[in-house]
């Protein structure tokens, strides 16, 4: 029996593992719900009641992945949005406590829907869609809609002027719809409010044309708890509605904030700081201004509400723990979620360590780095996507797996990372995609080579998203001494044809990295595409793709291989069918998982 072949029960065990995301306390606070993964072929919706007086039950389970949701007004269901085969072409129905299931949109619409939310009298459905309201037809720019669910009338509430990703949020109260606008500059968000009757469209917010505003309604639908960009950092304030005006309560560049929210029930308001990619929490009292830290506990504690015995609700995880959801007592945590498969324990997964090295300009980098028990065979740098995201000290069935089989694994938070400040993230704007971020990258892989975590000649680079264009800019401009090896998934390869075939409300954010569009800034979009540098490629190359990918579209793949094929560039390619922007389903991620060893490893043996 090979090694590899001897990690199969492991690797099958790690995917038995099931985590929570998109969790939601119910109105009346009595339930949570939640995302959940690996327990099936596709991601499910589970439910539970939040005291943790009973186990958790699966809510929503079929063919199609549930993608997020909202709880209607009454607590009494959820409107869930639902897609197939990561085409992310999402449909919405209501979901009743009891599973009775009804279809409020196609299910799965020519055009791409956002949010959700019902109104208080169960009549109205609001969200945003690229959508034609004469024709239906798929437009570039998203409008917000009121859609009738007794008549199917979908009525716009307000028209964007620029493409946008954009979800409405509606008060509580159902009388307003918030939502953001990019109209003025690709790389700001301003924040627009709407009454459900269609009057009064207005701009609430501009924190300047290039900066970001993000908004969470109050309990009481009279305010908005704001996080809004200054030049260096994020200050958090109160909008009131009825005479837009801002009164800030945090205003404090030493403080490193990613975001806020006040839960129903709850006299404080929830502030987030992320600090050297760790999340922290505090409690602010919105009338004085007075911050308190949150309890705390072993690994990273996010409260996400108070339920209704009194008990915080929160996400608790580390890199030995999967994400669960618990109750905090004075008592400690007591698990709600449930859901972690005890097969797996804690000493069979590596620890996540902090690694740093120095970027060319002498910026400090920092990255996670998982290490085997053994000498490492070599060292695989899983670069996260985004780029505006972060890597965290945090369970990731992959890099387990990879480490488990004999390599050293780095996540490396480069420049444009968020969780380092406002200007550590802004940074990579000064070059645009494919610049010093990527030498920050390369610089950990020599680090590896430094400091004896692997040999050199034995390190690779893989990631989704921009981890797979990062990998593609690794392997045609680093050498194979430092790079040996990539493994691109769903990365772009030319970064016009990226623009040109992506999904209308993600091009905003190429706009924004790029200082423009490929008309605007033909020259860097050109210098910046990994396509037009392959020829330059020593190393090994493996291409991963999801054939439905509406992001980081097929074609980058088709353009590439044709280069490739003309250069006489050998390559391996493993496609999957059934996946989009990113591979999702745990027998899919099995096999990537599997592919990924042994490609790295028969690449450091050359």
């Amino acid at each position: 029996m090979s090694h590899f072949e001897s990690l199969e029960p492991f690797l099958q065990r790690l995917f038995r593992v099931s985590e929570a995301w998109g969790a939601r306390l119910s109105p009346d606070r009595t339930q949570v719900a939640w995302i959940a993964g690996n327990l099936g072929p596709t991601s499910q919706l589970w439910r539970a009641p939040a005291d943790g007086s009973a186990p958790p039950r699966c809510w929503i389970a079929n063919e199609r992945d549930c993608d997020w949701f909202f709880w209607a007004p009454d607590s009494g269901s959820v409107i869930l949005g639902q897609s197939r085969d990561g085409d992310e072409r999402v449909g919405l129905s209501q979901v009743a406590l009891d599973g009775t299931v009804r279809a409020l949109t196609e299910e799965r619409p020519d055009y791409y829907i956002h949010g959700g939310q019902i109104d208080p009298a169960g009549r109205f459905l609001v969200y945003a869609a690229n959508r034609d309201p004469a024709s239906g037809a798929e437009i570039e720019t998203p409008i917000v809609y009121r859609h009738d669910l007794a008549s199917g009338e979908r009525v716009p509430l307000a028209r964007l002027a620029r493409a946008a990703y954009v979800t409405p949020r509606l008060s509580p109260d159902g009388r307003h719809v918030l939502y953001a606008r990019k109209d003025r500059d690709p790389a700001g968000r301003q924040l627009w409010l709407v009454g459900i009757d269609g009057s009064n469209d207005r701009e609430i917010l501009n924190a300047g044309d290039a900066r970001k505003a993000d908004a969470q309604w109050a309990p009481d639908s009279r305010q908005l708890v704001v996080t809004a960009e200054t030049e260096d950092y994020r200050r958090v304030g109160l909008i009131d509605v009825t005479t837009d005006t801002v009164r800030w309560l945090l205003d404090d560049p030493a403080l490193h904030i990613s975001g806020a929210h006040w839960p129903k029930g709850s006299d404080r308001i929830v502030v987030t700081e992320t600090i050297s990619a760790r999340e922290v929490a505090s409690l602010l009292d919105p009338v004085s201004g007075a911050r308190s830290a949150f309890p705390p506990a072993e690994g990273t504690l996010l409260p996400i509400g108070p339920a209704a015995d009194g008990a915080w609700i929160c996400y608790h995880y580390d890199a030995r723990h999967p994400m669960r959801l618990v109750s905090r007592h004075d008592g400690g945590l007591l698990s709600v979620s449930g859901l972690a498969d005890r097969s797996i324990d804690p000493s069979e997964l590596a620890a996540a360590r902090d690694f740093r090295w120095r970027a060319s300009d002498n910026r400090e980098i920092q990255g996670w780095l998982y290490e085997p028990k053994e000498a490492a065979r070599g060292a695989i740098i899983l670069v996260h996507g985004g780029p505006t995201a972060h890597s965290e000290d945090a369970f990731d069935p992959e890099v387990q797996y990879l480490v488990a089989a004999g390599f050293a694994v780095l996540q490396p938070n480069y420049r444009g990372s968020t969780g380092f400040g406002l200007p550590f993230q802004e940074a990579i704007k000064e070059d645009g995609w494919g610049g010093r971020e990527q030498d920050d990258i390369a610089r950990g892989a020599v680090a590896l080579i430094a400091e004896k975590v692997a040999p050199a000649g034995k390190v690779g680079v893989t990631g989704t998203s921009y981890g797979g264009y990062s990998s593609w800019h690794q392997i045609v401009h680093t050498p194979p001494e430092v790079i040996k090896a990539a493994a691109p998934i769903c990365g772009m390869t030319d970064l016009v044809v990226d623009y040109q075939t992506t999904r209308p409300d993600l091009r905003p954010y190429s706009e924004e990295m790029m200082g423009g569009s490929p008309a605007q800034v033909p020259a860097r979009y050109r210098e910046r595409s990994p396509i037009h540098f392959v020829d330059r490629i020593r190393g090994k190359l493996m291409i991963v793709q999801g054939l439905n990918d509406p992001n980081v579209t097929p074609q980058n793949v088709t353009d590439v291989r044709a280069r490739l094929d003309a250069a006489g560039i050998p390559y391996q390619l493993l496609l999957f069918e059934d996946e989009g922007h990113g591979i999702a389903k745990p027998e899919n991620r099995k096999r990537l998982c599997r592919q990924l060893a042994r490609f790295f490893a028969e690449a450091f043996a050359q």
